[in-house]
């Protein structure tokens, strides 16, 4: 489906907007020196995109994995769901779930409130994600409630994704629809987000605190929607008072200082340095409102370092902001179309092999069965052509064919991840032992590296996936060369 958007925002240059060109170049080059990889870039200034840019193969309509991001969306339909009348936050979370609750039920469990799931304030010593997950029936609720709860609620913060899917199971209680459906014409709808798509539990609820796919722009707009105070196009969506009171300090997180996830949390939002508030998710997915000066910056990309992308924002963008109109002292005309062109041609290049492509590689195929492996890949085929390639991967979930460009991108589709997504792919051969494979999982944070070693009538795989939560380095896969 597309994700065209029917009303963009509207666009002004940096300057008529009051916006250094020369601090968003800055801002950009810092990112590039740093090797902190983003994959789109947006910033709003009085409602207006000031500067955008996406990486390619990264493009504008393309949506993008949001992790965590998705816990501030989870939280604004809470807060909708509040100004209905359809629940409080001062409801206890066991009132929802009368079938689901343990024989003996806690009294730091009965003190649990909705309140205290919004603030990461469950008194939960760890997060419950993992137990969720690994329950057997596939009834997270159930596994959720069963736990134990070690501190009185609300006076322990513990970063907790399970107490968000416990915001999207009990809105799906309160008003018969799942999170995506009840936001779709309150919220996705009247900000012009399209086609977005939210994962489900096992038994049908959307999982709240990650999963949620939208494009840039929709980041942008919901950043937008909450520097308004809720109102869109002349039209409240959401009370101010909910807005100030989610993204305002609700539980003591840390001490402060240099660090942006200790100074405080709201309602799925994170307060951060500057008196500046923001959504974000895991491997760099950023909705950064600055108030003051009545700024949004939405960003998507694939690092681990996220507090290096903010102290990018306060070190260049801060400073970035004046009245909107005024003259640059320094020549803002040539600044200006610096920046359009540095945005212009952002770009992650393929692998590629100094200092230029080499020559054809020629037409044949290689074929390899592989031994049991964590990712449980069976077998895997490369047939070559004139400057492209196509594999074709056997794994438990069926056949699954990719084509790639030789040293350059090659665009397509595949559900080898275990859902339909876009993707671009590239190959390079070091020498006529090893062929590297790079598949970009461009919906994603991801891309995933094929390392392919074949000697005499064995092959050897090594698998790297430039982030994870773990950063562990996967086993090599052995097989053997059956063409």
């Amino acid at each position: 489906m597309s994700n065209q958007v029917l009303n963009p925002l509207p666009r002004k240059s940096p300057e008529e907007l009051g916006v250094s060109p020369l601090k968003i170049s800055d801002f950009l080059s810092e990112m590039q020196s740093s090797s902190i990889e983003l994959h789109s870039f947006m910033l709003l200034r009085h409602g207006c995109v000031a500067a955008e840019g996406w990486w390619a193969p990264y493009e504008p309509q393309l949506p993008h994995m949001l992790f965590s991001l998705s816990k501030s969306f989870t939280s604004t339909a809470i807060g909708l769901a509040v100004q209905e009348g359809k629940l409080s936050v001062e409801d206890p979370v066991i009132s929802f779930f009368p079938d689901d609750l343990p024989e003996e039920v806690s009294p730091n469990l009965a003190a649990m409130r909705i309140k205290h799931l919004l603030m990461m304030g469950t008194g939960h010593a760890v997060d419950t994600t993992d137990e969720l997950h690994s329950s057997a029936d596939g009834n997270w609720v159930r596994a959720f409630l069963k736990l134990p709860v070690e501190h009185e609620p609300g006076t322990f913060f513990v970063y907790n994704t399970g107490a968000t899917y416990m915001l999207s199971a009990i809105l799906q209680k309160a008003v018969g629809k799942t999170l995506l459906q009840y936001l779709e014409p309150r919220l996705f709808k009247p900000l012009g987000i399209m086609n977005p798509t939210w994962e489900s539990c096992p038994r049908g609820i959307n999982t709240g605190g990650y999963g949620l796919k939208i494009t840039t722009e929709d980041i942008a707009r919901f950043g937008q929607l909450y520097l308004q105070k809720g109102m869109w196009q002349g039209e409240r969506l959401l009370s101010a008072a909910w807005i100030e009171e989610a993204t305002s300090k609700q539980i003591e997180n840390g001490a402060g200082g240099d660090s942006d996830w200790a100074h405080g949390y709201g309602y799925q939002f994170w307060r951060c340095q500057h008196g500046v508030y923001r959504g974000d998710g895991a491997f760099g997915q950023f909705c950064i409102v600055l108030e003051d000066l009545d700024a949004v910056i939405a960003i998507t990309a694939g690092t681990n370092d996220l507090q290096g992308v903010l102290n990018g924002v306060w070190s260049h963008l801060l400073g970035a902001f004046g009245m909107a109109g005024e003259p640059e002292p320094v020549a803002a005309e040539a600044t200006s179309e610096e920046l359009r062109q540095q945005l212009k041609s952002l770009r992650l290049d393929p692998p590629r092999k100094a200092p230029k492509p080499q020559p054809n590689t020629g037409h044949g195929a290689s074929c390899y069965r592989l031994e049991e492996n964590e990712f449980g890949i069976k077998q895997l085929q490369i047939t070559f052509g004139d400057h492209v390639a196509v594999l074709d991967i056997t794994n438990e979930q069926g056949e699954h064919r990719i084509e790639l460009g030789e040293q350059e991108w090659r665009l397509g589709s595949t559900s080898l991840f275990g859902v339909h997504e876009r993707i671009a792919a590239s190959f390079i051969r070091e020498s006529p032992e090893r062929l590297v494979l790079t598949l970009r999982r461009i919906e994603t944070p991801f891309f995933i590296t094929i390392d392919i070693r074949s000697l005499e009538r064995e092959v050897e795989l090594q698998l790297k996936i430039n982030v994870s939560f773990d950063n562990r380095v996967p086993e090599p896969i052995k097989g053997i060369i059956i063409a």
